[in-house]
């Protein structure tokens, strides 16, 4: 096993713009992570969003710039959401895999569509 990336299309709906990313995908990690510049050709200026408390793997915790809102396209599959300011490289947790209804093939180390649910996603809510 080792890392698995996938290339997704961010957008910020508030003026649309829109990047490509090759985006790490974590399934121990919870939000969607971007990087300050992503978040700066999204068109944000990280000094006036909303703030978000994370913890960090190694157990600190550090207040980031929140995000949004953010559209994450994947495949057949999008997701609004928020994404965190933090880290050296894109990286997506499991509340926008879960919501799109993706799954981590580690023999491949792809991100795929649900095979389960090709068409659409299926979301746990209960």
């Amino acid at each position: 096993m080792g890392l698995t990336y996938a290339k997704l299309k961010l957008t910020n709906l508030f003026n649309h713009k829109r990047v490509e990313v090759d985006a790490r995908v974590d399934t121990g990690a919870t939000f969607m992570c971007v990087t300050e510049e992503i978040a700066l050709q999204l068109g944000f200026d990280i000094t006036e969003v909303n703030q978000q408390v994370v913890t960090l793997a190694d157990g600190h915790q550090r207040k980031v710039p929140k995000i949004a809102p953010i559209e994450i396209a994947f495949e057949n599959r999008t997701y609004v959401t928020e994404a965190v300011v933090l880290g050296n490289e894109p990286l997506m947790g499991v509340i926008p895999l879960e919501a799109m209804d993706l799954v981590v093939d580690p023999r491949k180390q792809e991100l795929v569509v649900n095979p389960q649910h090709p068409n659409y996603p299926v979301a746990l809510a209960k």
